[in-house]
């Protein structure tokens, strides 16, 4: 590639950031939503209840490696990042790549990595990061939605994935994914978050 065609591409991706950043996160959510609604499942990022009963479990102090599926505009990342130990890392993966280079322009701590692959690819994505597990993976992927066999794929691949003593973290309007997860994850525990639009399930899938 030429020098120039370095220069166009360099000024290409800061035209790019900067209409991401115009646009906001509410107007980036909304695009993708109606861009690919099976796979977002909400017209409305989650809300701060959801986010704080969701993470309330997580014992940060042992977590090096926390995993999300589908963050969207980051609604969960900043939160993550903000309990996450300085040595951590936040690995996001989502298939729209609306969604990686929102998240690429407007985070830039050195923590957090966005991926435009396929959830149930996770644990090669993990290991190309230097890791052989994660101690945490959270998803807001709409498991009543998705193409047939995606669903039974992804629960089976984060059960691999993650350490023993780990945790898979949904929340879902449906109570769905807690079929997918049951086949894997012998303790689950549940939750309901009415403040959120709409009102959502918690789970949480503890790895023995």
């Amino acid at each position: 590639m030429t020098t120039s065609e370095l220069a166009q591409r360099s000024l290409g991706n800061r035209a790019k950031r900067r209409i991401m950043r115009a646009m906001g996160p509410w107007g980036v959510f909304l695009q993708g939503f109606m861009e690919h609604p099976v796979m977002v499942g909400s017209i409305i990022p989650s809300s701060r209840f959801t986010i704080t009963k969701m993470l309330a479990p997580v014992k940060w102090n042992e977590c090096k490696l926390f995993v999300e599926y589908g963050p969207g505009v980051g609604t969960f990342c900043h939160p993550v990042l903000d309990r996450l130990p300085r040595d951590g890392m936040l690995i996001v993966i989502d298939t729209n790549p609306l969604f990686i280079d929102y998240l690429k322009a407007t985070i830039t701590d050195s923590r957090f990595v966005p991926v435009l692959g396929s959830a149930s690819d996770v644990e090669a994505i993990v290991r190309a990061h230097g890791h052989d597990h994660a101690d945490y993976v959270l998803s807001g992927l709409p498991f009543s939605t998705l193409p047939d066999k995606v669903g039974p794929a992804i629960a089976a691949a984060t059960y691999r994935v993650l350490r023993p003593g780990g945790a898979f973290l949904v929340y879902q309007f449906s109570a769905k994914a807690r079929d997918f997860m049951a086949k894997h994850f012998k303790h689950i525990d549940a939750a309901y978050e009415p403040l959120n639009v709409l009102p959502c399930k918690l789970f949480w899938g503890w790895k023995d």
